[in-house]
């Protein structure tokens, strides 16, 4: 596979998305990828084998995103626990607000992707869990967080903020901030920890 420019590459996947995010894995076409890179087909094919190929790279370059925003939140947060889960509850409905078309194409079509290209989504995907466990097993045994459901605590809120993209409309009752702080308290109310003042 030939490497795209960066210019190509990013309007190529910029044009995936659209294409994934409107008419799903099935509707969309490669042409049509192709028509929205303003790029021919052929030279689709010598960046992009396969339509999973392309759409294992757009989900890749999402996540990617994500795990850096995460990261450094967290690096930027306090030592704290409750620190630190509030500021990487922020960084992800700030993502998922960004980037709302890339997190509904990466909920829906993400069961199109198979062998390695499917492993190493999820790997990526289950770091970014990782993160939010490590923030929760620090507060467990700091004592911060008081919840017996821990676990259940952290899968509830990042499915939480996953949904945000079904239903975020940048024109609605909260703005960014709003909703970014609101789903911390959310977080931090199902971990038992104290709350901050609103």
């Amino acid at each position: 596979m030939v490497a795209p420019s960066r210019a190509n590459e990013a309007a190529i996947l910029d044009a995936a998305l659209t294409a994934f995010g409107t008419l799903g894995f099935h509707g969309a076409s490669m042409r049509e990828v192709a028509r929205g890179a303003g790029t021919s087909l052929s030279n689709l094919y010598n960046y992009f084998p396969s339509k999973a190929h392309l759409l294992a790279e757009v989900l890749r370059h999402a996540n990617a995103e994500l795990a850096d925003r995460l990261a450094r939140a967290v690096a930027e947060a306090g030592d704290d626990a409750s620190s630190r889960m509030r500021e990487a509850v922020r960084a992800y409905v700030g993502y998922v607000v960004d980037h709302q078309l890339a997190m509904v194409v990466s909920t829906a079509e993400v069961r199109y992707l198979r062998g390695d290209e499917r492993d190493r989504l999820v790997a990526g995907r289950d770091e970014n869990e990782a993160l939010f466990t490590r923030i929760v097993e620090q507060g467990v045994a700091s004592g911060e967080f008081r919840s017996p459901y821990a676990a259940d605590a952290t899968r509830a809120i990042l499915s939480t903020i996953s949904a945000i993209a079904l239903w975020y409309r940048p024109d609605g009752r909260l703005s960014r901030g709003q909703l970014a702080e609101q789903h911390a308290r959310y977080a931090l109310a199902l971990l038992e920890a104290p709350l901050p003042r609103p």
